[in-house]
């Protein structure tokens, strides 16, 4: 299925159905969760759990009472309907609330989202550009930190309009590339717009899938095979999936610890430590296969805490790895702005200079 379809059935396919084997007993899932010791969650969570931080799950609904999710599920909004978002037929919302918060039943039974600690705001449906504007905003003005879009609309002026003002209102946006193996891919959003962070899937062993969207979009990749999920209300209690959808949920997880433990810093800032501390694949440096790299939890967090980072080799990615040649013009002239008035003060024996990064 590719990712203009899922957008038709409402975002209901970004995660694919792995299929074969019995189902496994409750203890088993936390086993069959992988790409938690590939992570090294156990020593991120030594550092942040995610409190504090609330993830709007803009998707189909979450379904609040499974077992992995209780308490982590706030009253959400449903765009097109009445109803608060806190039930989900199709199952892909409560897959990726429990991907980046579930916090398991019973000791080491269940599932261990990323940031277990954080809260869940279900926003639905995603089912087209101007309805996901309005899930945006409404998940701006009810303090998410994070925004998570596991699914692609086609663009228009309402949708790029609303990623813009949650990007101001300091916001980390992330979302999925897709599925069908596509390269040099334009218009898929919100994955397109230089605001978001743009997520593809990798392997067990850290290598790109074949269904994940190559090009100039794509900032990074993480876990997304073989990856056990939540089911919603018509699912088993749990399923084994892959895609896109899977990856962008374990890095707005990513996020929420980041902004959890470190809450002065900006969206910005948050989105350029988890870029430039991804570990670097394929051809060296960028590329279109992987981006900046794949998920680096611990260093992120590790660098995430220094005082002062040094800056990317190149302007490109200085302001959330959108290589916006505006941002690269704009940074070009505040360093002039700034000589000049530095010239000033040594002329007027005034000090008081200071240079804010945006």
């Amino acid at each position: 299925m590719t990712l203009r379809s899922v957008a038709t059935i409402v975002a209901a396919a970004l995660v694919m159905p792995v299929l074969g084997g019995a189902p496994a007993r409750a203890d088993q899932r936390r086993d069959a969760q992988w790409y938690l010791k590939r992570l090294d969650i156990a020593a991120a969570h030594r550092v942040s759990e995610g409190a504090g931080v609330t993830v709007a799950v803009i998707d189909t609904g979450v379904q609040s009472d499974r077992a992995d999710l209780k308490g982590a599920v706030l009253p959400g909004f449903d765009v097109t309907a009445s109803g608060d978002a806190r039930q989900d037929e199709l199952g892909h919302g409560t897959a990726m609330a429990g991907i980046i918060a579930a916090r398991g039943h019973g000791g080491d039974r269940g599932l261990l989202g990323i940031a277990p600690r954080a809260k869940v705001l279900p926003v639905r449906p995603a089912s087209g550009p101007l309805v996901v504007a309005k899930a945006i905003e409404w998940a701006v003005d009810h303090d998410a930190k994070v925004i998570n879009m596991s699914f692609a609309v086609g663009g228009g002026d309402d949708l790029a309009a609303a990623v813009a003002a949650a990007a101001r209102s300091d916001v980390v946006l992330v979302a999925a590339t897709g599925n069908d193996g596509e390269e040099g891919v334009e218009g898929d959003c919100p994955a397109a717009y230089p605001e978001v962070l743009a997520v593809g899937a990798s392997g067990r062993k850290g290598e790109a899938t074949k269904f994940s969207h190559r090009g100039p979009q794509l900032d990074l990749v993480a876990p997304g095979v073989d990856i056990p999920v939540i089911g919603g209300k018509l699912d088993r209690e749990y399923r084994v999936v892959e895609g896109t959808s899977v990856a962008t949920a374990i890095v707005s997880g990513a996020a929420a610890l980041i902004r959890s433990k470190y809450p002065k810093l900006s969206a910005a800032d948050v989105v350029s430590v988890l870029e430039s501390t991804a570990t670097d694949k394929g051809t060296p440096g960028r590329d279109d296969t992987y981006g900046n790299g794949e998920l680096n939890l611990v260093a992120a967090l590790k660098a995430a805490g220094r005082p002062s980072r040094p800056a990317p080799a190149t302007s490109a990615t200085v302001i959330a790895g959108t290589g916006d040649d505006d941002d690269q013009l704009t940074l070009l002239a505040i360093g002039g702005v700034g000589i000049l008035l530095l010239a000033g003060a040594l002329i007027a024996l005034v000090v008081g200079l200071r240079r804010r990064r945006v």
